[in-house]
């Protein structure tokens, strides 16, 4: 029966996977479970169900026996204004404000933990490690028809199509995914420290169309849009450390190395480093604390390093061009631009009411420091992952002594990022992002 339990759960997941697309701390979700995500995200140092090892591995020893299928449903808002005030001579938006389709994507989980005996255990966990996506109806980049490639005569021609070269085509956006496969293993050092493991396999795909413009600057011109999807796969290692100080105070710390990824060849003239699309470090730190026998709260601080992924972190404040219009650096090499995000500090609160034997209820908040500057707004109108506050609920209704059903509801309110574009003349404007999720589990006790 768990068997069959568990091959239900795992192609449940990798079934609605490739629909799982988010971004809310940068392109990296704000906890992992329904649970967590009902306290804004907390969870290094409060072990609440399967879904904990994505956070911490040392909580799977704590969590039991048991197995957790959920899925949410995310939809997030995504939109860039251009004013009319860029630079004669200079390549420029269309003015106006100008939303992305495709608000709705469904977002899997799936956990699974069986304890090896009481010190020790074995989990599964699955789930959406991030993503972002925009759909604009238009040909965003059509000012930016090819200008300034480096081997073409009339580079120099501003305003002018370049014959033989293709123009911006609509709708333009980008698609990426990431899926997680962890294999957890928790022990229990002694009565108070507890420390877990887990060997991380990811999953991506990745497709942009739209951006024809941007050929003319790349180290590999066909490889820079409308190439459909591609798929990347890779590695990590997550470590975790959980000590119960006393009864009232636990303590946890997890650190998630580079995921290492392979390329993705069909956009290799798009990222940096021909293609390399690794998912950032992180480290976490946290504590819960129990005022009261049925009251928890709990702070977790989470650090992102986005600037060590060169496709995501290059181009702070550096125009693509010089002032004739010529590269200074190519698309898809070492020192391409990027999306120039900075790394986030995300501090996290929850709590967690125990309202009945059979009714928790929960709440939280989190706030992240805003990864893009008022700079980095040509390639980011893309991705405009400007988000910073979380407010969360959520809830857990015990069916009966093995299962259970938790909610969650998220709400992330409309964040914008305003200024100038070194790219684009000095034009003004902004980009601007708000976010809905709501999440349903189910949980089921060995």
């Amino acid at each position: 029966m768990k068997r069959q339990l568990l091959s239900v759960a795992i192609c449940s997941a990798v079934a609605l996977a490739p629909v799982a697309s988010f971004a809310t701390n940068g392109y990296s979700p704000h906890g992992f479970g329904t649970k967590s995500k009902g306290m804004g995200g907390v969870g290094v140092a409060l072990p609440l169900d399967t879904m904990s090892a994505a956070t911490n591995p040392a909580a799977m020893v704590h969590v039991g026996a048991r197995m957790d299928l959920g899925v949410g449903l995310f939809s997030p808002h995504r939109s860039y204004t251009a004013n009319n005030d860029g630079t004669p001579g200079y390549p420029t938006f269309e003015p106006g404000k100008f939303d992305s389709d495709k608000e709705l994507f469904f977002v899997p989980h799936m956990g699974y933990n069986q304890m090896l005996d009481r010190h020790s255990s074995l989990g599964l966990t699955i789930g959406g490690n991030g993503g972002m996506n925009t759909e604009y109806p238009k040909d965003v980049f059509a000012a930016f028809n090819p200008r300034f490639p480096p081997n073409y005569p009339d580079a120099t021609l501003i305003g002018q199509p370049i014959p033989g070269m293709p123009t911006a085509s609509s709708p333009a956006g980008v698609d990426l995914s990431q899926l997680f496969f962890g294999l957890s293993y928790a022990r229990n050092l002694d009565a108070v420290h507890s420390i877990g493991v887990m060997p991380v396999f990811a999953i991506q795909r990745f497709k942009a169309y739209g951006l024809e413009p941007f050929m003319g600057v790349s180290a590999h011109p066909d490889k820079v849009t409308n190439n459909g999807y591609d798929m990347s796969y890779g590695g990590g290692l997550r470590l975790g450390w959980l000590g119960q100080i006393n009864d009232q105070i636990t303590l946890g710390a997890s650190y998630q190395t580079k995921t290492w990824m392979t390329k993705f060849s069909d956009y290799k003239g798009l990222f940096a480093e021909g293609g390399d699309f690794d998912i950032p470090s992180t480290f976490v730190l946290g504590l819960a604390y129990k005022p009261l026998s049925d009251l928890t709260l709990a702070l977790d601080v989470q650090h992102i390093r986005y600037s060590e992924v060169a496709a995501v972190g290059n181009g702070h404040n550096v125009p693509m061009t010089d002032q004739n219009f010529m590269p200074r650096t190519l698309l898809g090499t070492d020192n391409g631009i990027g999306f120039g995000w900075d790394d986030m500090t995300v501090v996290k609160l929850g709590a967690s009411w125990d309202y009945s034997s059979d009714l928790t209820l929960r709440a939280g908040y989190a706030h992240g420091n805003q990864p893009i500057s008022s700079e980095q707004r040509l390639f980011n109108i893309l991705a405009p992952a400007v988000v910073q506050d979380h407010w969360t609920l959520g809830l857990t209704k015990s069916i009966n002594q093995a299962s259970e059903l938790s909610f969650s509801l998220e709400y992330m309110p409309a964040e914008k990022v305003c200024g100038t574009n070194v790219n684009t003349g000095s034009q003004s404007g902004c980009i601007e992002m708000s976010q809905y999720e709501i999440e349903l589990s189910w949980g089921l006790k060995f």
